[in-house]
């Protein structure tokens, strides 16, 4: 497992795991960040994300990002 900042734009990885307070988590969750759902990393700058969930584009920032555990493939 690594952080969601690891990743490289244009990868699409596996959520694994969620951490941080039960409001950021759950925050995520409303966005569409759980557990076994695949994001593809649409852009990366300077350790800030945007993310393809779902048929969203969301921006993350570096902080976030990195509550975000991934795996790559399955």
């Amino acid at each position: 497992m690594m952080p969601l900042t690891m990743a490289k734009a244009g990868e699409t990885v596996t959520i694994r795991k969620l951490t941080g307070k039960d409001e950021v988590r759950q925050h995520l969750a409303e966005l569409g960040f759980v557990v076994d759902a695949d994001v593809t990393v649409v852009s990366e700058i300077a350790g800030n994300l945007i993310v393809q969930v779902k048929d969203s584009r969301i921006a993350l920032d570096k902080t976030m990002a990195n509550r975000i555990s991934v795996s790559v493939g399955i």
